[in-house]
């Protein structure tokens, strides 16, 4: 009986979770049809909420060759230039160490990242062998075309030597 009850609970909290997933913006749909959710994640920072976190591909095979999304929807306001600067950090600290090609980067990157205010969204699409498309709530804010550049970037949350490994996890459909 005790695990009868236990798989109804279970059964029934499964769609809740599948739920908790907001869909991609329109425009990112229609540019990269097709890509369904892998897996989603948190991002806490000394136990501050910072941002949900969602990969979206074409199937739980994801891959860095293949178009796929990753959509932030951000806990807390943090600046362009913040984002930025943290970008460039991770990039570094993952090996990415070419610094004419980080300033080209931190160029391209400042024209994209706007502004966030929570609730608000970044969503990168993976455009292989092209680089990076990036929107701020569903708006097209520009496109980084650089294939390491879309390496990098993506690295940040799924290259094995990332600093958040259970986001990762989360993120890749592990946990």
């Amino acid at each position: 009986m005790r695990k009868t009850l236990l798989l109804l609970l279970a059964v029934s909290i499964l769609p809740l979770q599948a739920a908790a997933i907001a869909p991609l913006p329109e425009p990112v749909a229609q540019t990269a049809p097709g890509l369904r959710p892998v897996g989603e994640g948190r991002l806490r920072w000394f136990g501050l909420h910072i941002y949900d976190a969602a990969l979206w591909a074409k199937d739980a095979n994801w891959s860095v060759d293949q178009t796929f999304a990753l959509d932030i929807r951000y806990a807390r306001s943090i600046s362009g230039r913040r984002l930025l600067d943290t970008t460039l950090d991770e990039m570094r600290r993952l090996g990415f160490d070419d610094e004419a090609a980080l300033s080209r980067w931190a160029q391209a990157m400042s024209e994209v990242f706007p502004d966030v205010r929570r609730g608000e969204r970044i969503t990168g699409v993976n455009r292989p062998g092209e680089g990076v498309l990036f929107y701020h709530d569903g708006r097209a804010t520009g496109f980084v075309m650089d294939v390491n550049f879309a390496r990098a970037f993506f690295a940040i949350w799924l290259d094995p030597r990332t600093r958040e490994p259970n986001l990762r996890e989360s993120l890749i459909g592990v946990r």
